[in-house]
């Protein structure tokens, strides 16, 4: 009866550990978003369609990776960010958002949508470069692929 039970408690033990494994590995990929609006070689978002202070989540495909990155208008301006942690981006994680807060998904840090440009101590998403033209936010698609080595 003891070997018995040693044997099916250490089967039982395999696959628990095989389970939260499976389990830990799906919850920690890397977010894949609606591609983006792009003409020629420009994103192009529609400030319309941006809601004040909640981010739109983009994910733009370039040599087999998604590079990911928000557009959010804050106080009448618009910014855009990758959706990569200045100090966590080899994890590929990004940030979730949640009531008008983002949280860095590999280190919990979070803050609130007023402080996204700052950040808030080593975290902190890193700053894509874009300008408004015609009611359009425009990103070059050359700034995205230069970003490519942080996913």
């Amino acid at each position: 009866m003891g070997k018995v039970f040693y044997t099916l408690k250490f089967k039982i033990t395999i696959i628990y550990a095989l389970l939260h494994a499976i389990f830990l590995v799906s919850c920690s990929r890397q977010p894949v978003y609606p591609a983006p609006p792009c003409q020629g070689s420009d994103v192009m978002i529609n400030v319309e369609l941006l809601k004040p202070e909640s981010p739109n989540f983009f994910t733009y495909h370039y040599q087999r990776k998604n590079i990911n990155f928000f557009v959010i208008k804050i106080d009448d301006k618009v910014l855009s960010f990758l959706d990569a942690c200045e100090i966590c981006y080899p994890r590929k994680l990004g940030y979730r958002f949640n009531n008008g807060y983002f949280t860095c998904r590999a280190c919990n840090v979070r803050y609130s949508v007023s402080e996204v440009e700052k950040g808030f101590g080593s975290c902190f998403p890193i700053r894509l470069h874009g300008h408004l033209k015609d009611g359009k936010y425009i990103i070059p698609v050359s700034v995205l692929k230069e970003m490519a080595d942080k996913f």
